[in-house]
């Protein structure tokens, strides 16, 4: 993240029984421009927030809808306790950040930027390895490609692999997508220049 989000019309639901600790949180939340809803019931998944913060301390597994640490917003957990299991619990609901039990207002600024932060680099990290995974996924297209360039052609699977990708540069397109079309039959077997 380049630059610190602004929180303006931005909502939070905090996960938590009503005490002294969420009143101040959510006057704080206010002030920085979100609207806050104050719930102690688990969260449905047809209306995730932008941002939710979780009591760490009582949290249980059905309380956020998500199943991955992977959560579909940022996550901020509140925790009172140093118990292993409740740190570890926070963990495996993908929280980004923890603001500390009794709550001070000037941990509540720098835990949401650093949830955001992280939920970003979390998301570009898990669209990349999907991107990465399906790339791998359709290797053997490829190499049905070159060898179908290579008998074609009489060349070695260097230059018909060099065939192949100067092909998919030339069409702006990824080597997976030219592979497929040509053992489609799509697209006409490129010429080994």
């Amino acid at each position: 993240m380049k630059e610190t989000p602004n929180f303006t019309g931005w909502h939070a639901v905090v996960l938590h029984r009503e005490d002294g600790n969420t009143e101040r949180l959510i006057r704080q939340l206010r002030l920085l421009g979100l609207s806050a809803t104050l719930q102690w019931a688990p969260l449905s998944a047809a209306s995730v927030p932008d941002l939710v913060i979780v009591d760490a301390d009582q949290g249980f597994d059905d309380l956020l809808p998500w199943s991955s640490a992977v959560p579909t917003c940022p996550v901020v957990a509140l925790l009172g306790s140093e118990a292993p299991g409740r740190i570890a619990w926070a963990l495996s609901q993908g929280a980004g950040a923890v603001i500390a039990k009794p709550i001070a207002a000037s941990a509540v600024y720098p835990a949401l930027v650093m949830a955001v932060s992280i939920h970003q680099e979390r998301k570009g990290v898990a669209e990349r390895l999907q991107y990465l995974e399906e790339r791998v996924r359709l290797r053997p297209l490829v190499h049905a490609a070159v060898e179908k360039l290579m008998k074609a052609h009489g060349v070695d699977e260097e230059r018909a692999y060099s065939i192949l990708r100067n092909c998919a540069m030339r069409r702006r397109l990824p080597m997976e997508q030219i592979a497929a079309f040509i053992i489609g039959g799509i697209e006409p077997l490129p010429e080994a220049g």
